[in-house]
């Protein structure tokens, strides 16, 4: 079961696409407060030079993991008007909070989905990013929550940290809102410690094929299709290590691992993470079996790939 006092901080600190550094600053307070504790020190790499972003380099590194810091949500324009930011699922009525020159927001979503608006009853300054009202709920069997994606990529990235002897450790930017700072953090990964393969900790869909509670998800293919040779090398690894996983195969969505299929290195990679229901929604739900499962295999996959 996820620790619940890391995973209730990281669910509570907004980071819309673009505006990552509280996020950031928090990993970085986290990082070092606990990496003396993990078994190999890492060489960080963060501040202005990489925009909000921190990499971590274990030993010599053969696998590079990224997690993104960002969430979906809405940008303030003119009057009431309100701009998505990444893909929010539009449901009138729902909470959303922020902060301006003038102070704290809370108001409500209205409007159609073509002409977004607030409630709030006095106007807010242009630019003011918005995010979903947080209301964390927890059963033996589930986690629900707004964020959970990709929250739940950075928990099982930092539990991968506690053990991982080589490999990069990275957390990316704007990924919910067309990705961007992955080109820049590839370059310096391949002209410092390069590496051949890269994993994609982040979290997928629940579908007629992905159910919960049946382990974490190796994904085949998205809008776009990793190496088969390398999927057939970790699959087979999936196998041998015991662990509950799924594979998916779907026509739809994308990750950072289009951009590092786009990339100008020769770089495998597949994406590796829980599903949850209610895809950018303030109640996506994920198995907490799942969510073991898939920190077990990023530690597995780390050691053996």
């Amino acid at each position: 079961m996820p620790k619940r006092n890391i995973l209730d901080e990281i669910l509570h600190i907004n980071s819309v696409s673009g505006d990552e550094a509280e996020i950031s600053a928090w990993l970085m307070a986290y990082i070092a407060e606990h990496h003396h504790h993990w078994n190999v020190q890492p060489e960080i790499h963060s501040g202005e030079s990489f925009h909000d972003c921190i990499l971590l380099r274990f030993g010599v590194p053969r696998t590079a993991v990224f997690a993104h810091m960002d969430t979906v949500g809405y940008m303030v324009r003119y009057a009431n008007q309100l701009i998505p930011i990444g893909g929010p699922e539009f449901i009138p009525g729902t909470q959303l909070v922020g902060e301006d020159t003038m102070g704290e927001i809370s108001c409500k979503l209205q409007g159609e989905e073509e002409s977004m608006e607030h409630d709030f009853p006095r106007k807010i300054d242009r630019g003011t990013r918005l995010s979903f009202a947080q209301h964390v709920r927890t059963t033996k069997e589930f986690i629900q929550a707004a964020y959970l994606d990709n929250r739940l990529g950075i928990y099982a990235a930092l539990q991968l940290c506690e053990t991982l002897e080589d490999g990069w450790v990275v957390f990316s930017t704007y990924e919910e809102h067309g990705g961007g700072s992955m080109p820049f953090l590839l370059k310096f990964i391949q002209e410092t410690y390069p590496v051949k393969q890269a994993l994609i900790s982040d979290i997928t869909w629940i579908t007629e094929g992905i159910q919960h509670h049946q382990g974490v998800v190796i994904s085949l293919r998205d809008k776009f299709i990793p190496r088969k040779k390398f999927l057939e090398k970790l699959l087979l690894l999936a196998e041998k290590s015991g662990i509950p996983f799924q594979v998916e195969v779907e026509a739809y969505g994308g990750s950072d691992g289009r951009e590092v299929q786009f990339s100008p290195y020769a770089l495998d990679w597949c994406f590796v993470g829980a599903a949850e229901d209610h895809v950018h929604t303030p109640n996506e739900k994920v198995s907490l079996q799942d969510v073991a499962s898939m920190i077990a295999m990023y530690r597995y996959l780390l050691h053996h790939l």
